[in-house]
């Protein structure tokens, strides 16, 4: 039985040359071009603090079901693509992750097991180019 734990939304008026804000307005942000507006954030940036938030989660709980201490961090580098002239664009991920008092070898199990929990990797498997990296 499938049981909804959260639901949010948020709405943009613009697209990358406009505004997007949450329904309680906790998050309310100019949307720019990335690298040519410097005082806007951009959907690549969004999606790189939600999966880097996420995956962490993700990480910390398979930590904590192997009995696991160590302080996890997760790094999301998002980046847009464009092929060829057309307007054909995609992103790719590379996330990096770190955990105090292990070494890159058990931090990257431990990752693998992580992309097995979190929602957006389990979205975005197949779909598009994701990476892990232990650090």
């Amino acid at each position: 039985m499938t049981k909804k734990l959260y639901t949010t939304t948020m709405t943009n008026k613009g697209g990358r040359s406009g505004e997007v804000w949450s329904n309680d307005r906790k998050w309310d942000f100019k949307i720019g071009t990335p690298g040519v507006d410097k005082d806007t954030t951009n959907p690549e940036q969004l999606f790189a603090a939600g999966f880097a938030s996420c995956f962490n989660g993700a990480l910390d709980i398979a930590l904590q079901q192997a009995g696991v201490t160590g302080e996890p961090t997760v790094r999301a580098k998002v980046s847009l693509y464009q092929e060829g002239d057309e307007p054909d664009f995609h992103i790719g991920v590379e996330l990096f992750g770190h955990i105090e008092g292990l070494d890159e070898a058990d931090t990257k199990k431990y990752m693998e097991i992580a992309e097995t929990i979190c929602p957006y990797a389990k979205a975005t498997r197949g779909n598009i180019e994701v990476t892990v990296n232990a650090e």
